[in-house]
């Protein structure tokens, strides 16, 4: 069969995608890869479908409008999508995920390459050719609305044409596919079907594929999961799937491990999502209130969640008595800061929630201790540099609620705060730059006993002064609110060349503040409960030093200096987009490649509204980094 054939197909229906299938998740380097096959003539895979009935068929997107039978896409869901995407200019019906992915695919007629448009070096330049535009339009209608072509010589116009005309002609390529019918393909032997094929392209997690079973009985179970990721997102937390199936499978089953839901009625599955849901957002409300981890950021131990909630679902929805949840909050951060889920998630989650079934908190407790040995907090524990320790949400957790004042207002820190002081940002006692021109090692500079939070104004109206310099001063002007930060009094150790000593201080500081912490609420000293307000999620600036390294980093390569915490507006209408983390107006290669802008926590909608405008859009830290390495190597290699 054609491709064109197979897009004809989606269009009338006749090829829909079945409802267990999980959404689009190739990224720009397959889409490019794919295309770079196809108009090379190498081999890009055929399709499974499986030939069903309409009345039995749960497809995705609309509902099937005909009679008869539906072919529902079992193995070739990413290549057909980024082909209709590419091809059609517009994702099918069935689309669910990034369109971003495969929109403005252009192909440089000249080296016959395929990349997304940057506009510095593509727009105006006739070499470069929209594919989506020539596949919709055709050679010919594409040569009219690009006059600037024709202008050509007549033997680089032929080769172009030539060029043109074999890249349409993709759409004509012969493709297997090998279909899936039988009265006897009953839907659980189709979904072990797809498990299988799909096991060797896109890894599939033992979740999507307990995900594509449920789906299977229960077509609306995808959406209904996402309604709720979606609100927890919108309060700030960044949830999977594959984590909120583990919920339902703790509440349903007490096991760990997926397969347990195989035996689950698809009516107590819907159930039980329900009171998973209901049960995850009163482990969140309690976690931001009593321990101040209010935001995704400093969310630590996602994975102890599903026990606490296994929990909750032992006592009827709800914790026993306050002192009972402080013990089972005390446990929850000795899972974070020993990393209880770091290694053998399934196995260890198995281990808790049985313990939790059997002897409750205690028997929890009991496991962390055969695992450590001893609970103690020790000033070693504080060693780890940058936001990525473990320590680091430990922190943030004791500025948040054991009285951190602020250096220059000295106004507490409290997860209650309002107004322009509740966005708070990490900010180095000992500067940066200071610390690397007395030669410290970047680990040493980045250590998490350099760090403490401010609000925006008194990280600014600080900088990068000396704390031999400023200390006396807050001192004088707040006093206690230099102590409230776990710093040390001994003014000695405020010089830089003192530095180390200074961090083993404010290490044993912060050890014995934690160590106090867990100590009331293990043994149910707790204070005053204090109840979440309701105010949208804290703007934590947590990721200022990742984000200052990565502009440092790149300006080192001899690639240009992005601006941190810029407004990125629309150069037509001035409207604003969004605040991106990093800004590369001219791009990494300034007047040779497009702005670039890093946005980490943009809506869909910012995204595809800076990628119409031309900018190449990050959402990851490492892909810069990857990006200007290769951006780099190009360089060196010309």
């Amino acid at each position: 069969m054609r491709l064109s054939t197979v897009l004809d197909q989606i269009d009338s229906q006749d090829i829909a995608l079945p409802e267990f299938q999980r959404g689009y998740v190739w990224n720009r380097q397959q889409v490019r890869g794919l295309f770079t096959s196809l108009y090379r003539g190498y081999p890009i895979g055929g399709f499974m479908t499986w030939n069903t009935s309409v009345l039995t068929a749960s497809a995705r997107g609309e509902s099937i409008e005909r009679d008869g039978s539906v072919k529902l896409l079992l193995d070739g869901q990413q290549r057909a999508t980024t082909l209709y995407g590419v091809i059609r200019g517009v994702p099918p019906k069935f689309f669910e995920g990034n369109a971003q992915a495969f929109s403005d695919l252009y192909f440089n007629v000249q080296d016959e390459v395929f990349e997304f448009f940057a506009p510095v070096k593509m727009r105006d330049n006739p070499f470069w050719i929209d594919v989506s535009s020539l596949m919709v339009d055709g050679v010919e209608r594409y040569l009219e609305t690009h006059p600037e072509i024709s202008n050509l010589g007549a033997a680089e116009l032929v080769k172009f044409m030539a060029r043109m005309t074999k890249l349409v002609e993709i759409q004509n390529r012969e493709v297997h596919i090998e279909e899936v019918s039988g009265t006897d393909k009953s839907i659980d032997v189709v979904v072990d079907i797809f498990n299988r094929v799909n096991s060797g392209g896109t890894k599939l997690s033992k979740g999507d594929l307990a995900l594509a079973k449920i789906c299977a009985s229960w077509p609306e179970a995808r959406a209904e999961m996402n309604l709720h990721r979606t609100k927890w997102h919108s309060a700030g937390y960044k949830f999977t799937l594959d984590w909120l199936l583990r919920n339902v499978n703790a509440v349903l089953t007490g096991e760990a491990l997926f397969s347990a839901l195989a035996f689950v009625e698809t009516e107590k599955i819907r159930v039980g999502l329900k009171e998973a849901a209901g049960l995850v957002s009163i482990v969140l409300d309690v976690v931001a209130a009593r321990l101040g981890l209010d935001h995704d950021r400093v969310f630590p131990a996602r994975y102890a969640v599903p026990v606490i909630v296994r929990y909750l679902a032992n006592n009827g929805g709800r914790f026993p008595s306050a002192i009972e949840r402080d013990r089972i909050l005390a446990w929850y951060i000795h899972a974070a800061m020993w990393g209880r889920f770091a290694g053998s998630t399934e196995s260890l989650l198995n281990v808790d929630l049985k313990a939790v079934d059997a002897e409750g908190i205690d028997g929890l407790m009991e496991q962390m201790l055969r695992t450590r040995g001893d609970l103690v907090v020790r000033e070693g524990d504080f060693g780890g540099n940058t936001i990525g320790a473990r320590f680091y949400p430990m922190l943030y957790m004791l500025t948040r609620t054991q009285g951190a004042k602020d250096f220059t207002t000295g106004i507490p820190l409290s997860a209650h705060m309002l107004g322009r002081n509740s966005s708070l940002q990490v900010h180095h006692i000992f500067p940066k730059a200071r610390l690397y021109e007395a030669g410290y090692s970047k680990e040493e500079v980045n250590a998490v006993a350099n760090y403490c939070f401010l609000t925006q104004d008194a990280n600014l109206d600080i900088t990068d002064r000396d704390p031999a310099e400023y200390f006396r001063a807050l001192e004088r002007d707040f006093p206690g609110a230099i102590a409230s930060q776990w710093i040390p009094m001994d003014e000695k150790l405020w010089s830089i060349d003192r530095y180390r000593e200074f961090l083993a201080a404010r290490r044993q500081l912060l050890a014995d503040a934690m160590n106090s912490v867990l100590n009331e609420l293990w043994q149910g000293a707790h204070t005053s409960d204090v109840e979440r307000t309701e105010q949208a999620p804290l703007d934590l600036t947590l990721r200022s030093d990742v984000i200052d390294e990565l502009v440092q980093d790149i300006a080192d390569l001899g690639l240009a200096r992005g601006e941190i915490d810029i407004e990125v507006r629309n150069p037509e209408s001035g409207e604003l987009i969004c605040v991106a983390e990093a800004y590369w107006s001219d791009g990494l290669q300034p007047g040779m490649s497009s702005p670039a802008v890093l946005e980490l926590d943009g809506t869909a909608e910012e995204l595809n509204i800076l990628a119409a405008l031309g900018y190449l859009v990050f959402t990851d830290v490492e892909a810069v980094r990857k990006h200007a390495a290769e951006l780099t190597l190009q360089t060196t290699s010309i």
